[in-house]
Order: C-alpha cells, then sequence, then structure tokens
C-alpha cells in the first residue's frame, strides 16, 4: 500500500484560495491543477521517502494521474492550466522513471539525505589503480591487458578465439557481481526504511559504497561486451 505522505506545506490554491498539500497535482477542494510541486519525486506521489516501494501501486498511481493531466483535458482551459499540465506532466514522468528503477530510486533517495555520489565524487576514470575495488584488482589489470590485445587483433583483422572464450568469461562473472550487488542493495533497504537514525546512516554509507562499486561493474561489462561485438 501506497504510504501517503502528509507532513508538506500548506499552499492556498490559486482557484479556490483553500490550503492543501503543496505536494499534490490538484487541489482536493476544488479539483484544480496546481502548478509543479515543489519537494521531492516521492511527494509528487503522495509517498514518504522510503526504498521499498509498491511497484504495482506506484505504475497506478502514475497512470491514473496521467490520465488527468493529459493535455486534452485542458483544451479549453486557461492559459496557465494548459502550461500546468505540460510541467506536470514532465515532472510527473521524471519521477516515475526515477522511483520504479531499483538502482536510479536508491542513488536519487540517497542524494536527496545529502550523500556525495557518483563519478564527479569517486574520479571518472575507470583504470586509475585508486579506484579499482581492491578485491578486482588483480583481475582489472588483466582483463585491461585481454581487451587491449582483442582491440588489437580487431584492427589488424585477426581473431583469437581463447581470448574471446576468457572475455565471456569474464563478462559473465563480472554479471554474477552485478547481481550481488544489487541483492546487497536490497538487504540495505529494510534498515533504512525501518532503521533509526543510527541505523539509516550505516546503512546510507554502506549503500554509497554499493553503488559506486555497481558503477564500476557496469563499465567494465560495458567495455567487454563493446569490445566483443566490435
Amino acid at each position: 500500500m501506497l504510504k501517503v505522505l502528509d507532513s508538506a506545506v500548506p499552499v492556498a490554491c490559486w482557484s479556490c484560495s483553500v490550503a492543501h498539500n503543496e505536494s499534490i497535482l490538484f487541489c482536493p477542494h476544488c479539483s484544480k491543477i496546481q502548478p509543479p510541486p515543489g519537494g521531492d519525486y516521492f511527494s509528487v506521489f503522495g509517498l514518504a521517502p522510503r526504498l521499498d516501494l509498491d511497484l504495482g501501486m506506484l505504475e497506478h498511481e502514475f497512470h491514473r494521474l496521467s490520465r488527468k493531466l493529459h493535455p486534452d483535458r485542458f483544451a479549453r482551459a486557461l492559459p496557465n492550466e494548459k502550461d500546468w499540465s505540460l510541467a506536470d506532466t514532465a515532472l510527473l514522468n521524471d519521477a516515475y522513471r526515477t522511483l520504479r528503477d531499483p538502482i536510479r530510486r536508491t542513488g536519487y533517495l540517497l542524494k536527496l539525505q545529502g550523500a556525495e555520489m557518483g563519478e564527479e565524487h569517486s574520479g571518472k576514470d575507470r583504470k586509475d589503480p585508486s579506484r579499482v575495488p581492491a578485491d578486482l584488482l588483480e583481475e582489472v589489470f588483466e582483463l585491461n591487458m585481454q581487451l587491449e590485445e582483442m582491440r588489437m587483433a580487431r584492427k589488424m583483422g585477426q581473431t583469437d578465439p581463447d581470448l574471446q572464450a576468457d572475455l565471456t568469461a569474464a563478462k559473465k562473472k563480472f554479471d554474477g557481481l552485478l547481481d550481488a550487488v544489487d541483492q546487497d542493495l536490497r538487504g540495505q533497504w529494510k534498515v533504512w526504511d525501518e532503521g533509526d537514525e543510527a541505523a539509516r546512516q550505516s546503512a546510507q554509507k554502506t549503500m554509497v559504497a554499493l553503488l559506486d562499486r555497481r558503477r564500476y561493474l557496469s563499465n567494465l561489462v560495458r567495455d567487454v561486451t563493446e569490445t566483443l561485438g566490435a
């Protein structure tokens, strides 16, 4: 079940002047569309920020609001209402795309909590030894050499079945490591959703590290896939 967020700041409806929750898209009193609300993507759906969401209910609410915001419904509306229908629809789509994806949802919530994450904080160079997870250092060094060998062979019009088999096996292993990271992330969701402040802080640090590891592994898988498919 969706957990409604009821702590947003009240504002007055532009049409009927009745106070309502600032995060809603339509006035509950007169049903008039409201300008794009402040707050976060969770509040667009009336949700408290949390990681374990009912995706079926989220999708249902997305389609319900999408129908209400459809531009055809505002063909004879005031100019400001027409503009808001487009702006609210764009906001709704962005919020849904983010919240329905478990990885994007996790990263988004962590950023809401002030966590510093992403390539701008962890460095952009995948080959930088300081960024390689300690348990993968030796394998990544070997993988980079194999990728360079494969690229050189391709440029010379040659094939190397053994090297291709090694890279295929490496991709399978890194795919498995990605799955393990995703499982670990889901294990931290409950801690963050249900824990006290200390537990949340601990879970937050763990999830930031897991997302950084996942980003690194995803780049490795991408590089191997592109090289094999070249």
